[in-house]
Formats: C-alpha cells, sequence, structure tokens
C-alpha cells in the first residue's frame, strides 16, 4: 500500500464542499431537547468478579435518544474518593463496549473513564449491550444508510445523541468532575467524539484518532473500502436518490461539528488510510474552530493509524487540558 490521496502540504490547505444546512444549529437543538424530555436514569452498579485490583468497575446505564437504554462502563482508579477528571471514550464502527478488562489505560493514569457502548453495534470485533429499537426502510447492510431518506430518521442522529447524553451520565456520577471533562475516540469514534465536542459546550479538550464521519462528498467517492462504500453500494441501486442522501448526510458531517470546536483538539491521521482517507481526516481539521489544535501524522500507517504512539501522545497530552 502506498499514500494515495493529496500530498501533505495540500492536506494542510484541504477544504470540505459538504454544505452546511441552515437550519443545522435548529436541527440539533431540536433533537436534543427532545432527548433531554426523557429523564436521564442514569443508573451504574458496581461490576465485582471482574479480576482487576487496581481499578473499580461500574456497569452504566442511561437514556439516550427516544429514552432508550444505552449501555457504558465507568472505570475508576480503585480507592478513588474524589471526583476525577473524566474522558468519555467512544468506540469504532462495528465496536461495542467490550469487557472491562479492555479499557485500563486512562483509569491507570488516574482519570476516570467513561466508555459508550455504540447502538446496534458491537458484533464485530468488540461484544456491544445496546440495541437500537428504532426501524429503518431498506439499506444496505451496515449502520451508514438505514434511515438516510431523511435526517429525522438517519441513524447517526440516535448516535450523536447517545453521546451528548453520555457525558451527561458520566457527569452525574459523584465521583467525576463535570467541569473536567474531555471527549475521545478512534475511527467512527473520533467522528462521534468532534460531533460531542460540537454539542456541548463546556468541555475541556477533544481527541479524535483518524477520525469517520468527516467530508462525506470526498470520502463517498475517493475511497472503494467499507463503510463508506456502503453508500456508494446503497445509490447503486437506489438510483436517483444522491442528492437526497446528500442533503441527509449534511446534518451528520462531523466538518460542520469540528467548525463549532470551542476547545483544544489533538487528532491524528495516517496517510496511507484507505478507511478513513487523510483528506477527509484534514477537512475536519482545517475546519475545527479553536485555534489550539494539533494533528499528529502517521505517514507509512493504514487505518490503524498511530497506535501505541498515539495513545502516548495523548497521555502526553490529556493531562495538561485536564488540569488546568
Amino acid at each position: 500500500m502506498s499514500q494515495f490521496d493529496l500530498p501533505l502540504e495540500e492536506l494542510r490547505l484541504h477544504r470540505s464542499t459538504s454544505v452546511e444546512p441552515e437550519d443545522f444549529d435548529a436541527f440539533w437543538s431540536k433533537t436534543l431537547g427532545e432527548a433531554r424530555s426523557h429523564d436521564l436514569d442514569a443508573r451504574f452498579e458496581l461490576r465485582t468478579g471482574t479480576g482487576l485490583s487496581t481499578v473499580e468497575v461500574y456497569d452504566a446505564t442511561f437514556a439516550g435518544f427516544g429514552g432508550h437504554p444505552v449501555k457504558g462502563w465507568l472505570v475508576l482508579p480503585a480507592g478513588t474518593t474524589r471526583p476525577l477528571p473524566v474522558i468519555v471514550e467512544f468506540i469504532g464502527y462495528g465496536g461495542g463496549r467490550g469487557l472491562p478488562h479492555s479499557h485500563l489505560l486512562w483509569a491507570s493514569a488516574g482519570f476516570a473513564h467513561f466508555v459508550m457502548d455504540t447502538r446496534a453495534q458491537g458484533s464485530t470485533w468488540e461484544p456491544g449491550d445496546t440495541a437500537d429499537p428504532v426501524g429503518s426502510a431498506p439499506s444496505f447492510p451496515g449502520y451508514m444508510t438505514r434511515g438516510i431518506e431523511a435526517p429525522e430518521t438517519y441513524y447517526y442522529r440516535r448516535v450523536f445523541t447517545d453521546a451528548v447524553r453520555a457525558v451527561e451520565a458520566a457527569r452525574s456520577h459523584p465521583l467525576t468532575d463535570a467541569t473536567r471533562t474531555a471527549v475521545i475516540g478512534e475511527s467512527q469514534g473520533g467522528g462521534i467524539a468532534l460531533a460531542a465536542g460540537g454539542l456541548i459546550p463546556d468541555l475541556v479538550a477533544v481527541a479524535p484518532d483518524v477520525p469517520f464521519l468527516c467530508d462525506f462528498p470526498r470520502a463517498m467517492t475517493v475511497t472503494d473500502r467499507s463503510p463508506y462504500r456502503e453508500i456508494g453500494n446503497y445509490l447503486k441501486t437506489h438510483r436517483g436518490r444522491t442528492e437526497q442522501v446528500r442533503a441527509t448526510l449534511a446534518y451528520f458531517d462531523v466538518v460542520h461539528f469540528a467548525a463549532r470546536g470551542r476547545v483544544p483538539a489533538l487528532f491524528s491521521a495516517a496517510l496511507e488510510d484507505q478507511t478513513c482517507p487523510p483528506s477527509t481526516v484534514f477537512a475536519a481539521f482545517n475546519a475545527y474552530a479553536h485555534e489550539d489544535k494539533e494533528i499528529e501524522v502517521y505517514p507509512f500507517n493504514d487505518h490503524e493509524g498511530g497506535g501505541p504512539f498515539q495513545e502516548a501522545a495523548k497521555l502526553g497530552w490529556l493531562p495538561g487540558k485536564l488540569s488546568a
């Protein structure tokens, strides 16, 4: 594999052609208002028998979009007695919250760590525990075209709303410091983190790695790798719906949420990434509104991105933001 996208000097200037809907803010304000009409009902049950001695694990449940129950994990350093800064993490495409021992890094670094399960996902590479009770018109297998006929029915309307409610749930626990909250994620999780960053006004940091869901107009045509290819395969059958699909996706293009970024951000991109092409990642980075932003670039990596090297970068970057 080799670098296939724009040269790095052009990536640093690339802007998306995605057109922001005129009612973008009104759409999301209404969506979140409807979600908040349901009691958050955040519950945390201490999980025993994990075999873990350095952390305490809580099995979390909260009301997401439509009041639907969404699962998560809250992982705290063992013996925590005072509120800690909290890092809320979102999961990559197809994965679920997994098992508690998969989430030791951030609690080991001294933070509260909330991991949101992704509704309907969790049967590809990590198990999940959250259903999506909302149906869909005919769609291509996967999640990218579920409800794509209109923004009101699109799958990621529910997921992005769940993400905002996950932050609210994490902040509701007595051992988390709501004033020091960061959101992170890789791939789909990075895209969700950017969406949450655009919708929640008082975070302190956002760290999206090789983020998905960015710059749909380019992503749909520059790569034939799934998950973006799901959209192309849908349009291959549903001829004549291209503009309708583009109009829906504009409400969920993370580029527009990035343009509302209010806090410092640390991105990462991989120049051989054919799943989330680097031009799409740079489209979100270049649109990101806050001046305190950085991007780590991995020239010879595919969608694995920086892997443990990027984890090390975040370990060096996030504590300074969360301790401010």
